[in-house]
């Protein structure tokens, strides 16, 4: 569907791991002494939510599905209502998870503390395909993001993506492991891990980790490992790789080589939720007939501003 454009239809973000997340910034962090926090935050956060609000904020129609449970449930819808989200959600039985994000003035340096989801009931899976079912016609594009829940079916993201490519969806599958490795047969558009995903699913080789250094893979070694995985995804099932490396550089597979766009530096603030924001970026784009470079410029962009900013997966 790329470069079709999606008109006035909406895009899907699905995240199947909700966050209610409290962002502090202090001073100066010291470890192992009382930190006073000079300010603090609230947000409803996770990737799905995230990239919907990105969406949102360029003025652009997003659906978001996840699921919802126990006493922070009510706590969570109320601040997406709060964020104009359209919230697509089914009952969990599972309390939402919190997360932390620790901001150390001194240094300008982040610190996630991220809670494990408790397991969602036996029943959220079927509930969540048949919200899933009944939006898809009314959506142009599917964004699938994050991990999910324990208690979910091993096959409910490649699910998702077979019946979002059979609709004639553009998919955008920002998942890692076992979840991405089992929905590249539905052949998703896009592909788009960070670099530390990537190596989690697909590591290198044996002889390429022998010639490692004793600290990390060189450049050059990572490199080749990207360009390989890029042209084999693109052979096998026609999708693109997309490798985002933080401030460094964004790698990506455009069907016949490896290209490198590089990240304008910005003065960070919080960077948590730059990543959806990029994915936000880069599905639209796509979306609405931009070429791969071009995405990524954009999505480079709107990562950027998110990261000047306190509130998580924000560029207002």
């Amino acid at each position: 569907m790329s470069g079709e454009g999606i008109g006035k239809k909406s895009y899907l973000c699905v995240c199947l791991n909700p966050v209610v997340q409290k962002t502090l910034v202090f001073k100066d962090l010291a470890k192992d002494e009382v930190n006073r926090a000079v300010e603090h935050r609230v947000d409803a956060s996770g990737k799905g939510v995230n990239v919907a609000r990105i969406l949102a904020q360029t003025g652009r129609r997003a659906v978001h599905l996840t699921q919802a449970g126990g006493p922070t449930r009510d706590w969570f819808l109320s601040l997406c209502a709060a964020d104009g989200l359209d919230l697509r959600w089914v009952e969990s039985g599972s309390d939402i998870r919190f997360c932390y994000t620790l901001i150390d003035g001194a240094d300008r340096s982040a610190t996630e503390l991220v809670e494990e989801a408790r397991p969602v009931s036996s029943e959220t899976g079927e509930r969540i395909l048949a919200e899933f079912d009944r939006s898809l016609g009314e959506c142009g594009a599917l964004i699938v993001s994050g991990t999910k829940a324990a208690g979910f079916p091993d096959g409910i993201f490649p699910e998702m993506a077979a019946r979002a490519r059979a609709a004639g969806l553009l998919v955008v599958l920002d998942i890692k492991g076992r979840d991405l490795l089992a929905s590249l047969p539905s052949r998703p558009d896009i592909v788009k891990p960070n670099l530390n995903e990537l190596l989690a699913t697909w590591p290198l080789g044996a002889a390429a980790e022998s010639a490692r250094s004793p600290e990390a893979p060189s450049e050059a070694l990572l490199r080749d490992h990207v360009a390989s995985l890029g042209a084999e995804l693109y052979a096998r099932w026609g999708s693109r790789l997309v490798v985002t490396r933080g401030a460094r550089s964004t790698w990506f597979w455009d069907g016949g080589s490896l290209g490198e766009e590089q990240v304008i530096p910005r003065v960070s603030l919080n960077p948590t939720g730059s990543g959806d924001a990029f994915t936000a970026g880069l599905t639209a784009t796509l979306a609405e007939g931009g070429t791969l470079r071009e995405a990524i410029r954009e999505a480079n962009r709107l990562g950027g501003l998110n990261a000047e900013r306190l509130k998580p997966g924000s560029i207002l």
